[in-house]
């Protein structure tokens, strides 16, 4: 095994080992932060791209479709893991806006526009920043 392979193994299993020892609280942080650095790393591959000779902008262009449709599966992990029956109006409206999001990023990545990248980061913060709020006598209720 050479150097990356092992740092590769360490930071899985450090991941696997964070999931497994997360609240539901803490999984839907991580979830957060996971969509907020795909996002980065899209509008990162973006900015290389409008830099870039052809040469280098082919694989700029996989980097942002892969991280942007990474965002899409964790948003959409966030939008299917809602609980409608306990928090109706906030749910439905967490839902739509989940879906809002969804439909930037894949505009943001037909028309490489970082601006509605930009956008989607942004209400994910503010989600983020609401989710950080919650007191922690709350964080397990749902277990």
């Amino acid at each position: 095994m050479n150097m990356v392979d092992g740092l590769t193994a360490y930071k899985d299993t450090r991941l696997h080992t964070a999931i497994d020892d997360a609240s539901p609280h803490q999984l839907v942080a991580m979830l957060l932060d996971g969509a907020l650095q795909r996002i980065a790393e899209a509008r990162g591959a973006i900015e290389r791209i409008e830099r870039a000779d052809d040469g280098l902008a082919v694989g700029q262009v996989a980097t942002k479709g892969e991280a942007i449709g990474k965002a899409i599966a964790i948003i959409d992990s966030l939008r299917v893991t809602l609980d409608h029956e306990q928090g109706s109006e906030l749910a439905g409206n967490l839902s739509g806006l989940y879906d809002y999001m969804t439909r930037r990023l894949l505009e943001a990545n037909a028309t490489m526009d970082g601006k509605m990248l930009t956008e989607v980061a942004d209400l994910l913060k503010e989600i983020k920043a609401a989710w950080s709020q919650v007191p922690p006598e709350l964080h397990r209720a749902s277990e």
